[in-house]
């Protein structure tokens, strides 16, 4: 996976030290799901708390990528880089000690801010090492190798330290990660920032955090609980707020965001990109979960090991899209991915109320192979249309564009395929079942099964295929529309980017 040294040796190397963190962080998401009955049993946390517990470091991290990336832009992105570090190991220790749930809250919310200090920094640094396009490329690939690389291993390594150790042990996983960092760090990493940058306005901060929270939050509770009236009116003053900020930004002689990028056609399509598929991909994937698990019948384990091929194709799209775009342009390139995606998302309208998973695992890897192409080469496109003192400010947006498009996908897409469901369900149900069953049906498909086994004999089992075969319907519109979603991107980038320099 790693070109041939030769020249860049040292560049190549210290691309090694940045995908240090980078293999962490995804790692840390992973390992934590496994980790969260055990620690929820030891530390006595509620419902709630477990909520909180997984969330807030998500909130923090996407709400503080735009300020940690202009300040590394500022006070050097390798010192940023470096401080993040630090700071991610000692909360590390201080989350795996962690006594009550109230403390292990608040040592995930400061994580979140650590870790919104290494992404725009690390990307940053890719920019400034890589002169190179096809060089930036390949690196940038590699980069998100390591990513989808944490998610794999993520779950076989949380497994083996929470048989042998306590749930802690997950946490400390960063220590000696960060520790290596600090130690290769200053040696290998170049020092870059923009010395004619003035100071940080504080008031952007917070606007910043003001819009980005908010919407945030709004879409996940959309996504785990339907609509409610709070989390809609948090996501609008979130865009609201948002308006705002970038009125001020336009207004500021040194802002905390250039607008100007978006003056760039190639690097507002290739956000553009990154949010849809991050929407679709989120979408999709959220969905298929829960089929493998509750329509399919299988454990969390044999769930997790069925997408793993996923996983392993993306990597492979990862890094094959420099090479392709080597003999085709970077659009075509970009929306022959777009296409495969689609097509992958078609082949899993094949998965059906029987619980067979044959055709969805075929079709996520397809899908996955697909959009590995388009997501190497818009990261790519978002630093080489940036200036290079603005590299960490271009990377922190398109890191922002992928934590919105996430949440967005499984709050629009989840509540798409909830209302297929429910439809289908209302049309279909056995006729004479008391309300308080078919309102406990409504409430998805886990709950229509658990209260199917309930019933006596063939009344119970065509409850049960009434519900799965309605999650199988929801299913296949989420592909729909994930699939037109992406040929819709696939033109965009054909008419926008093809008429502008190439970068690959």
């Amino acid at each position: 996976m790693w070109p041939r040294p030769g020249r860049g040796r040292r560049q190549w190397i210290g691309l090694a030290v940045l995908a240090l963190p980078t293999l962490l962080l995804s790692l840390d998401v992973s390992v934590l799901y496994l980790a969260l009955p055990e620690l929820s049993a030891d530390l006595g946390a509620n419902g709630v708390e477990q909520l909180w517990i997984l969330d807030i470091y998500s909130f923090l991290l996407a709400g503080c990528l735009v300020t940690m990336g202009t300040l590394g832009d500022r006070i050097g992105r390798r010192r940023l880089l470096l401080i993040g570090g630090a700071a991610f190991g000692i909360l590390s220790v201080l989350a795996a000690y962690s006594s009550s749930p109230e403390l292990l809250i608040l040592s995930r919310a400061l994580l979140g801010i650590a870790g919104a200090s290494l992404m725009p920094s690390t990307m940053a640094l890719i920019r400034n090492m890589f002169h190179d396009p096809v060089q930036l490329g390949q690196a940038i690939g590699i980069w998100f190798s390591c990513f989808i690389g944490g998610m794999l291993v993520g779950p076989v390594i949380g497994g083996v330290l929470l048989e042998q150790f306590w749930w802690g042990s997950v946490f400390l996983l960063g220590v000696p990660v960060m520790v290596l960092l600090l130690i290769l760090g200053p040696i290998l990493l170049p020092e870059y920032s923009d010395e004619s940058a003035g100071r940080i306005d504080l008031l952007s901060v917070l606007l910043s955090l003001a819009a980005i929270l908010p919407a945030i939050w709004g879409l996940k509770e959309l996504a785990r609980s339907g609509w409610a009236t709070l989390p809609a009116l948090a996501i609008v003053a979130g865009v609201a707020i948002g308006i705002t900020f970038a009125r001020r930004q336009h207004r500021l002689a040194d802002p905390l965001l250039d607008m100007r990028l978006f003056r760039f056609p190639r690097f507002s399509a290739a956000l553009g990109v990154m949010l849809a598929a991050g929407v679709v991909m989120a979408g999709i994937s959220f969905q298929a979960a829960v089929y493998l698990q509750v329509v399919g019948g299988l454990s969390p384990l044999q769930a997790g090991l069925w997408l793993i091929p996923q996983n392993v194709t993306m990597v492979i799209g990862l890094n094959l899209a420099p090479r392709i775009a080597k003999r085709r342009s970077t659009a075509q390139t970009m929306a022959l991915g777009l296409v495969l995606a689609a097509a992958g998302l078609l082949i899993t309208m094949g998965a059906d109320g029987s619980g067979r998973v044959g055709a969805l695992v075929a079709g996520l890897a397809l899908a996955s192979f697909g959009i590995g192409l388009p997501m190497a080469l818009t990261m790519n496109l978002v630093l080489a249309s940036a200036p290079p003192e603005r590299a960490g400010s271009a990377a922190s947006m398109s890191e922002t564009s992928s934590e919105a498009g996430i949440a967005l996908g499984i709050a629009s897409l989840g509540s798409l395929g909830t209302v297929v469901y429910r439809g289908q369900l209302d049309s279909n149900l056995p006729a004479g079942l008391p309300d308080g069953w078919v309102a406990q049906a409504r409430q998805g498909v886990g709950p229509a099964i658990a209260a199917a086994q309930q019933l006596p004999g063939q009344l119970g089992s065509e409850m049960e295929l009434v519900a799965k075969a309605a999650f199988a319907s929801g299913l296949r519109v989420v592909a729909i529309a994930g699939a037109v979603l992406l040929l819709g991107s696939a033109l965009l980038t054909l008419t926008v980017l093809r008429r502008h320099t190439d970068v690959t």
